[in-house]
């Protein structure tokens, strides 16, 4: 419909754009300085003369009898408003940019994604500020020009802006998320295959002949597991007060390092006497495996706290969904790929490691420590505007701000709840690594030493499940597509109970489980993610993989001896028991709180 613009008609003195004075005045000194609030906007009324939009202060200065300062004239009272914002002001801004997000219901005066409805009939343009076409203020106090006067003219509303885009591509456009998700790649593959390398090493040159292996691997698992139940929480805790690029860097290279100086230090200790019963040159594994997982403690949680700062909020479960798939990925070739991969580095590489008397194994040990050395180089691509760290600042009082981070996980349901899912997450699948050896045994197709078959077939499934939830995931709930996928995990573990003697029906359902995994996991770390505010996320992941962690030593330990008394039916029922109950509890935790914030 279109309205021609009448000076003479007066807008409702009841609505205005912006606070009254004493409002403004109460708003600057809380530094809200240069912001707009969204409570105002439904009912505002722009207005406007000679093609130009006027905003006003107050309410008698909004509209004066004779439309000027001195009550003289036909022209409204022009008072623009400048946004003055601190340098607080402006980096906290700066920071929400880069997020996609506002504090709250606050919007920026020089946004020009703003527009506002005038449902009066007093304006109707298709500018750009303020959805007006003609001269409008931005933030900064220059004016935006528009592309005609709309004074005494017909203008049409504007039109209703696109959808913006959704699924896996907006993401893969963003050079910050590449850089990272190319590091993630090597890092990962480091990771899963860092074990493999360091269980070669042991049945090279520790392990005796007619010796079981399973004493040197669990010394091993030992010391990977140790810094990850001390230091998960404290290391949360420094990533918070640490810039997140810094710490994906150092801790790359560091673990780059210390990989590839294995081959140097295993020579220097070869002829060394053994040491309370063990070779220095196994001790020398120990302690870099130690070093190695301790490094690891500060990566993941700065890994995850860095997601949300260079992804925008309504992108973020996609962002998810391609770190865990390349996390499956990793896992896929970790376990299926790694002994070959491997291989395939020793026999490229043997020339030179004959010549340098280093040993059979340097291809192994570049591998993996090139791999840690590239991902750091790359992320030092990254640019995250992360707030600029003061070299004077005292270091944490660790035990307050853990206190500070479990006391912000009691205040938030949501967080809690799907904490709770994720943990319970993993747990199902650290039982299903223990099981996947018994599978394997007792499947005729199998040998013991071919579960990894087994586990790749599920990571296979959480990478399908992570796509399709980056693609269609954002048309659904968080809560809803947690039920859902662990009544799909349910399913799937019931049905292998079935079928756990067979190869054939097994690989699929553990396709769909995958799947269903990836369908409960990334929602609910997207969850996580939105909900902790930047300056807790440290504290929140390491809390996270903290539990994670502890909970993973449960399952390892018991579900091969629950299997033993109760068989491995019962136990894949009793998993799938406790999948649903994850998916129903985080589900009607949401649900509840839902309800709560209605009014």
């Amino acid at each position: 419909m279109m309205r021609s613009y009448n000076p003479d008609v007066q807008p409702p003195a009841s609505r205005s754009l912006l606070p009254t004075q004493q409002e403004l005045a109460t708003r600057r000194a809380s530094g809200i300085s240069g912001v707009l609030n969204r409570d105002y906007l439904p009912s505002a009324s722009t207005q406007l003369a000679s093609g130009k939009v006027q905003i006003y202060h107050t309410e008698s200065e909004r509209y004066s009898p004779g439309g000027t300062e001195n009550g003289q004239g036909s022209e409204p009272v022009r008072d623009r408003i400048v946004a003055e914002r601190s340098a607080a002001d402006a980096e906290a801004l700066d920071l929400e940019e880069a997020n996609g997000r506002t504090h709250g219901n606050a919007i920026r005066l020089d946004d020009p994604s703003l527009e506002v409805e005038d449902s009066t009939g007093y304006g109707h343009g298709n500018g750009n500020h303020l959805g007006l076409n003609g001269d409008s203020d931005s933030g900064d106090g220059r004016p935006h020009q528009g592309d005609g006067d709309l004074a005494g003219s017909d203008f049409s509303a504007e039109p209703i802006a696109a959808e913006p885009e959704r699924g896996l591509l907006p993401v893969l456009k963003n050079r910050n998320f590449l850089t990272l998700w190319s590091g993630q790649v090597f890092s990962q593959l480091a990771d899963k295959v860092y074990l493999v390398l360091m269980i070669a090493l042991i049945a090279s040159r520790f392990q005796a002949a007619g010796q079981t292996i399973s004493g040197w691997v669990s010394s091993l698992m030992i010391a990977f597991t140790i810094p990850a139940v001390l230091f998960g929480s404290v290391a949360g805790v420094f990533v918070d007060h640490w810039r997140k690029r810094a710490v994906l860097v150092f801790t790359n290279l560091l673990r780059g390092g210390l990989v590839l100086a294995l081959p140097i230090l295993l020579w220097l200790t070869q002829d060394l006497q053994p040491f309370v019963g063990l070779p220095v040159g196994f001790l020398v594994v120990l302690s870099i495996t130690f070093f190695v997982s301790t490094l690891t403690q500060f990566f993941a949680p700065a890994e995850q706290a860095v997601i949300p700062l260079i992804v925008e909020r309504k992108h973020l479960l996609s962002a998810n969904s391609l770190y865990t798939m390349t996390m499956m990925a990793s896992v896929i070739v970790g376990f299926a790929l790694g002994e070959p991969l491997l291989a395939i580095a020793d026999r490229l590489l043997q020339p030179i490691a004959t010549s340098l008397n280093l040993g059979p194994d340097l291809g192994k040990e570049l591998l993996v420590g090139g791999s840690y050395t590239i991902a750091g180089l790359l992320l030092m691509l990254l640019r995250t505007k992360e707030k600029t760290v003061d070299a004077d600042e005292s270091l944490p009082d660790v035990w307050q701000n853990i206190r500070d981070g479990l006391r912000y996980l009691n205040g938030q349901r949501r967080v809690r709840a799907a904490m709770i899912q994720l943990v319970i997450l993993f747990s199902i699948f650290a039982a299903l690594a223990v099981l996947a050896v018994r599978l394997a045994e007792i499947m005729p197709e199998l040998k013991s030493s071919q579960f990894g078959f087994l586990l790749a077939a599920g990571g296979i499934g959480m990478a399908i499940g992570a796509v399709l939830v980056g693609q269609f995931g954002q048309r659904i709930s968080r809560a809803q597509l947690g039920l859902y996928g662990s009544i799909g995990m349910a399913a799937s573990l019931a049905a292998i109970s079935l079928v756990a003697h067979h190869l054939l029906p097994t690989l699929p359902l553990l396709v769909m489980l995958g799947a269903c995994a990836a369908i409960v996991g990334v929602p609910m770390q997207t969850a996580i993610q939105e909900e902790t505010p930047a300056a807790m996320r440290g504290k929140v992941f390491g809390l996270q993989n903290n539990a994670i962690n502890i909970a993973l030593s449960l399952p390892l330990a018991l579900a091969g001896i629950a299997e033993t008394f109760f068989g491995i039916q019962a136990v894949f029922l009793g998993l799938a028991l406790l999948a649903i109950v994850g998916g129903v509890l985080t589900w009607s935790i949401s649900r509840t709180q839902s309800t709560e914030k209605s009014p």
